[in-house]
């Protein structure tokens, strides 16, 4: 389909051949791993989640049962003797992780619960987890901690030491390699059970792209309740994603469909060839409208009211007019400002007050790392995607009280058509500039929305999450 096409790294195949690999080794160049990726049917997670804690870990008693839910396999560092009854409880395989102070086997993911670390004195349990366990993780792991939000303890001393996790958990997505993705997880007191749509798209290949996040899950907007089936958790859902003929918004549908979903595919009418085959790919609707246009916001509650309400949004059209602002004429600036800014804002005021997006909906917007570093010829690009982290942080309070979740993804260096024409050099600098030495796919985008699609994920809102492998860009 010509509507998904991408960029080829050369240089990745090259470096993951036998003689690619040797050349590297002696020139010291980096060696990329091919990330894997999420496939139809397979497991969160293939290996063992190493288990380890600090103080009086408060998250132990819900992981055991969603682990088990996850078909996960568990092994207990020493510092945490607790997990096993837990584990046993709940019917997990389990053991003890190592044997007189020796490595353990190797495992597919870290989790350190730190929700009990209450004063920077005990950062001691962090150091001998992850001295001991750092060399164990497998190519293409995960490691997360849990925490509790700074801004939310009561303590001064433990908001100090809850802060400092993020500094541990940028340096281990730089220190670790082998494509290994590190979150750090802020999880409110009272939500601790709204965190299972996070822990398994965070463990899952779902997540390849994604590394150096903090993400904060909170009490549930609206009901909050698990899928009856994980596979396909928007089963009966209507999802509208707009910029849908192709690259990004294209694995966009696909994933959607992918989860379930009857998905409305947007895109302007000149776009109209591209939106019809994917439509027809992923068995939705075409819907052919210029968002920009004044009249579009009540052309897409008419068309949402007749369709019986949707349940999610997905702001995926953009457009650049790049020009350092010095050259840049005016209607550029108006233009890009409007379509990736100002139009999300009306769309969003007309489905929420005329009720076509349901109670439980989900609005999520694609940002850009642009709008979080700045990039030099992009003024317009880099305000109106930078306003956009604005809008989902100032209304997430707002539609809470409406049982309506917002968040934002923040892609780095995608391959698509688009980046396919970006000057070899700056291509290669994108590519190669993040922990992940790399560029994303576009569907490494669309599963990190299908995660803040989820009716699951009814504990996150306000969450910007960068989609970018770990760019130094604005790190």
């Amino acid at each position: 389909m010509h509507w998904n096409l991408t960029m080829t790294d050369s240089y990745l195949d090259f470096a993951n051949s036998p003689v690619g690999a040797r050349l590297a080794d002696a020139l010291g160049l980096p060696k990329p791993l091919k990330l894997e990726r999420y496939k139809p049917g397979q497991p969160v997670i293939k290996g063992s989640v190493l288990l380890g804690g600090a103080g009086d870990p408060q998250m132990l008693g819900v992981l055991a049962p969603m682990f088990k839910a996850m078909g996960a396999q568990t092994v207990a560092h020493a510092q945490l003797p607790q997990w096993m009854p837990l584990a046993n409880k709940a019917g997990l395989m389990t053991g003890r992780w190592g044997v007189d102070g020796k490595p353990g086997e190797k495992v597919k993911a870290l989790l350190f619960d730190a929700t009990g670390m209450n004063d920077s004195t005990q950062s001691d349990a962090l150091y001998t987890f992850f001295h001991d366990a750092a060399r164990s993780v497998l190519p293409c792991g995960r490691v997360v901690v849990i925490g509790r939000p700074p801004e939310a303890c009561a303590n001064p001393r433990k908001a100090t030491v809850q802060r400092a996790l993020e500094g541990l958990t940028r340096s281990l997505a730089k220190e670790l390699k082998k494509a290994i993705g590190v979150q750090l997880v802020y999880v409110a007191e009272g939500a601790e059970d709204q965190v299972e749509s996070t822990l398994r798209f965070l463990l899952s290949p779902r997540s390849a792209y994604v590394s150096a996040q903090v993400i904060r899950v909170g009490a549930p907007v609206g009901d909050g309740a698990a899928p009856t089936d994980w596979a396909q958790p928007l089963a009966g859902k209507k999802v509208l994603v707009t910029g849908a003929s192709r690259g990004i918004g294209a694995s966009i549908a696909e994933v959607m469909a992918r989860e379930g979903a009857t998905v409305i595919c947007l895109d302007v009418p000149q776009a109209q060839a591209g939106l019809d085959e994917v439509a027809a790919k992923v068995k939705g609707r075409a819907l052919a409208l210029d968002i920009g246009a004044a009249e579009a916001p009540q052309a897409l509650v008419d068309a949402a009211l007749a369709d019986g309400g949707w349940d999610v949004v997905v702001h995926n059209a953009g457009i650049t007019r790049d020009k350092t602002i010095a050259n840049m004429k005016e209607h550029f600036w108006q233009m890009v400002v409007n379509v990736n800014l100002s139009t999300q804002e009306r769309i969003n005021d007309a489905l929420v007050a005329s009720g076509a997006l349901k109670a439980g909906g989900r609005i999520v917007c694609v940002s850009s790392i642009s709008g979080i570093a700045g990039n030099m010829g992009q003024t317009n690009y880099a305000f109106s995607k930078a306003g956009v982290v604005g809008m989902v942080q100032s209304h997430a309070p707002v539609y809470a009280a409406k049982g309506i979740t917002i968040n934002a993804v923040a892609p780095g260096f995608i391959e698509t058509q688009m980046t396919a024409a970006v000057p070899f050099a700056i291509r290669e600098a994108g590519r190669r500039m993040n922990s992940m030495s790399q560029g994303g796919l576009p569907v490494d985008v669309a599963e990190a929305i299908g995660w803040f699609a989820s009716p699951a994920s009814a504990g996150i809102t306000g969450n910007v999450v960068r989609v970018c492998g770990q760019s130094i860009m604005g790190a």
